[in-house]
């Protein structure tokens, strides 16, 4: 079976006979070694005392006064969130249900890199043996902001912090008159658009996330981002559904919608209400999709036998950010969320 995404560190996790996936000291340890919690060299000594000890013992409890003796407020604010955050990964039943209660009561007390590092974990494992590179590179929108462009009219995606990173090297490297004849970064830099011949190199490179998605002119794409939802969706949610890439909605009833994104929300919020879309807003569509259930009998008795709308759109920086709590928590079910 073909490895990828070895950073979301599934590997420091053990997944239990119930399919989640279960904390490990391990995870916890790789956790602490990251920039925003490794001490800075003019770190304060409670500070290196505490990330010392939780390198030894990743599990050990943590006093409110060994973070409280820390000089600087910003490390008491990261060490004050990542260690309430650590304790709620290890009262849930697995770290899907810990996504999930972040998911329907709210993760605004958390740094967007903490959800966003989770969902990268249990997305990995419900796409475990997942062989469609396509669908892999479409669910890297799930956990990582993508820079939207057009080449030849056709919607291309690039992963925001790998197009941030050539933008800064090639500002750089221009300060140089000879490097500015000889650099040429254009949209996207060099970036490789994914097709059906290049496809197979992201099993080396899917950590990079080094390829741009043809949203707009690849059907493979579009569909790879159906599957990875119908994926994310039976994985946390239980429940089988059929997602399908639309052009437009022709539904004079239609009865339900998703944002998959805070834009989203606002667009599909308008059309409920019989409202004008605001100018430009229509232009800043992402993508449109029709969500069906394959098993209704959990579904409100007003949407059996009727598809849920789901709509994507980018932010005036042309910067799509998925939310995929959202396909969670917004789903017609009699219980008014998943299980």
């Amino acid at each position: 079976m073909r490895e990828f995404w070895v950073s979301s560190g599934h590997h420091l996790t053990r997944r239990a006979e119930h399919g989640g996936l279960m904390v490990t000291p391990e995870l916890i340890m790789a956790w602490l070694a990251r920039p925003e919690l490794a001490p800075p060299q003019d770190a304060c000594a409670a500070e290196r005392a505490l990330h010392a000890a939780l390198l030894q013992e990743p599990l050990r409890p943590v006093a409110p006064s060994e973070i409280a003796a820390m000089a600087d407020a910003d490390a008491r604010e990261n060490w004050t969130f990542m260690m309430a955050f650590r304790d709620q990964l290890l009262s849930a039943r697995s770290l899907e249900g810990a996504y999930l209660e972040l998911a329907r009561k709210g993760a605004s007390h958390l740094p967007p890199i903490m959800l966003g590092q989770l969902c990268h974990l249990v997305l990995r494992n419900a796409l475990e043996g997942c062989d469609d590179p396509f669908t892999l590179r479409a669910a890297e929108l799930f956990f990582r902001p993508q820079k939207a462009a057009l080449r030849d009219g056709l919607l291309l995606l690039a992963d925001c912090e790998v197009v941030e990173a050539q933008e800064a090297y090639a500002r750089d490297a221009h300060h140089s008159p000879l490097t500015a004849l000889l650099t040429d970064v254009p949209e996207f830099g060099n970036l490789d658009v994914m097709d059906g011949e290049n496809a197979w190199t992201y099993w080396s490179r899917s950590d990079a996330h080094s390829m741009i998605m043809n949203l707009g002119g690849d059907a493979k794409a579009r569909m790879g981002l159906a599957q990875a939802i119908e994926r994310w969706i039976a994985h946390m949610a239980q429940i089988e559904v059929k997602v399908e890439p639309i052009a437009r909605m022709e539904d004079d009833d239609w009865r339900w919608f998703i944002g998959l994104d805070s834009h989203g929300t606002r667009i599909g919020n308008a059309l409920w209400n019989g409202e004008a879309v605001a100018p430009g807003m229509a232009e800043r569509i992402v993508t449109l999709m029709r969500m069906t259930f394959i098993d209704e009998s959990r579904l409100r008795a007003d949407m059996r036998g009727k598809p849920v709308y789901l709509i994507g759109a980018m932010d005036h920086e042309n910067v799509w950010r998925m939310k995929p709590q959202n396909l969670l928590v917004g789903l017609p079910l009699i219980e008014g969320e998943p299980s």
